[in-house]
């Protein structure tokens, strides 16, 4: 199996997020991807190479134009204004405060406007590496376009919580969502998403609810109790053209494989039902029992079941890397997904 990556993502290392009242360092960090990368070295499951630049212009048919002109202008704003430390947002527009008014001119006012948390810090080298993410993303899926059956984008920043035209959850840019979008501008009729991420893939449910040429299905936690809390619920199917593909199975804390398992044979039925053309797999494995900030209990062999369940859908699959932030288990897990689809695909 390809793997593609790039050393770029270092240059995204934020220093805190705003956890429980307190800042802290943040879980996101470098060392996730560099341990992932070392295990897929490690079990010599392929080439890895580094991407390819296809621009800005796949990026624009997915995230609002300002929005992309804000991230890519922000950090230089925010040190000329003598800052040298991360950008966090302060204020927010809530509920009853104007959301569909004048965007604001001054970077705070922005910040609060793009962001909905506090735990997508921006540094001096966020936006180099969320770039080099979303290419590295699409140089998978040309890899698959060009008659591969599968292919593992080694992302970093993640971004399956970055909507159109917001960012949070540690996401900016939603590479799952790029790719996706790449496979249908390319000729493709249906393209399928499944999110196995512990944390709702909030961002790729609003990028296609309405839309259906993409069916999305996430395995999460509830989010009556679990980040981000405000969308990812049963009863959210999709809106007008879209209503009936979007499938959300919320899991309550403590789930194991067994209950989980369940959840990933109907996705897989309804996937397979649909008949896309592609599968694009958000691959968080926060969904392991000692991640610090979830409250699944799947164990590492449990990966290579899960990759074995995804290939017996038969479709060329392009997995995203995601969440994950037990560092050290990190390419153990992610790494068996590969393994569990490769072995069961041959």
């Amino acid at each position: 199996m390809l793997t593609v990556y790039s050393d770029d993502h270092r240059l995204h290392f934020g220093q805190s997020e705003l956890v429980d009242g307190k800042l802290q360092p943040c879980f996101e960090m470098p060392s996730r991807a560099d341990t992932v990368l070392a295990r897929v070295r490690q079990q010599e499951i392929g080439e890895v190479i580094e991407p390819k630049d296809f621009g800005l212009e796949p990026i624009l048919q997915v995230h609002d134009a300002a929005y992309v002109e804000f991230l890519k202008g922000a950090w230089d704003r925010w040190a000329a204004d003598g800052h040298s430390c991360d950008m966090l947002p302060s204020t927010f527009p809530a509920r009853r405060l104007r959301r569909d008014g004048p965007i604001p001119t001054a970077l705070h006012g922005q910040l609060g406007h793009y962001c909905f948390d506090t735990e997508a810090p921006i540094t001096a080298g966020t936006w180099q590496a969320v770039y080099s993410s979303a290419q590295v993303a699409l140089t998978a899926q040309d890899h698959i376009r060009q008659g591969a059956n599968t292919a593992f984008a080694l992302c970093r920043p993640p971004g399956h919580h970055a909507g159109s035209d917001f960012m949070g959850g540690y996401c900016f840019f939603n590479n799952a969502a790029i790719v996706t979008q790449a496979f249908l501008d390319q000729g493709a009729k249906r393209v399928a998403i499944l999110d196995v991420d512990y944390h709702h893939g909030n961002g790729t449910q609003e990028l296609f609810y309405e839309r259906s040429d993409v069916l999305f299905a996430s395995i999460h936690g509830d989010p009556l109790v679990e980040y981000p809390y405000y969308l990812g619920h049963a009863d959210e199917r999709g809106e007008g053209e879209g209503t009936g593909f979007n499938h959300n199975y919320p899991l309550p804390h403590g789930t194991g494989w067994d209950g989980w398992s369940a959840a990933l044979d109907d996705a897989c039925r309804k996937i397979a039902a649909y008949a896309p053309d592609a599968l694009v797999i958000s691959l968080g494995v926060d969904t392991y029992k000692d991640d610090p900030i979830s409250k699944f209990k799947l164990d590492s062999p449990d990966y290579i079941r899960m990759g074995q369940r995804i290939a017996a859908l038969g479709l060329p699959t392009l997995f995203i890397m995601e969440g994950g932030y037990a560092v050290e288990a990190i390419g153990v897990n992610a790494v068996n997904v590969l393994q569990g689809y490769e072995g069961a695909a041959r």
